[in-house]
């Protein structure tokens, strides 16, 4: 039987050095997650956002919209979006979206046309913000996860 060429090992060590390297490097370059705040007026006023979530209000941290009559629980949502060759706003904008929908569509299964104290809960840390939501962000995914609870109001 003939030996082939790395019967022995690769001859050069700088190849040996070299696929060391990338091996190192390849888990890194997708690691990268931060947390930041973006804008939900921003986020909220996109055509999108107009169209996909007609029909139900939505109140953000302690913002009042007017006098519930039922309440029909606290519903959660977590939602991620492909973030390769996008920047942070816009993948947080289209994952913060998705979110919205659905809690949109909670709200409507459940029968409440609202749904207050929307807040943020990304890896389990609420905060609460009448102006901006958290959002993770890597090179690839990025994520939104909301609480809020649906009600009728008046």
């Amino acid at each position: 039987m003939k030996a082939t060429r790395w019967a022995n090992g690769p001859k050069n060590p700088l190849i040996i050095l070299a696929v060391i390297s990338i091996m190192c490097w390849i888990p890194n370059s997708f690691s990268r997650e931060d947390v930041q705040s973006f804008s939900i007026e921003n986020a909220m006023n996109t055509e999108d956002a107009k169209s996909k979530l007609e029909g139900v209000k939505f109140a953000f941290g302690t913002t009042s919209i007017g006098k519930v009559s039922q309440r029909y629980g606290e519903f959660q949502t977590n939602k991620k979006t492909n973030a390769f060759g996008k920047s942070d706003e816009r993948a947080c904008n289209w994952a913060f979206l998705s979110a919205m929908i659905s809690l949109h569509d909670r709200a409507i299964t459940e029968g409440g046309n609202a749904v207050i104290n929307i807040r943020s809960n990304y890896k389990n840390n609420k905060t609460s913000s009448e102006t901006t939501f958290q959002c993770g962000a890597g090179n690839v995914v990025a994520g939104v996860a909301l609480i809020g609870v649906v009600v009728k109001i008046d």
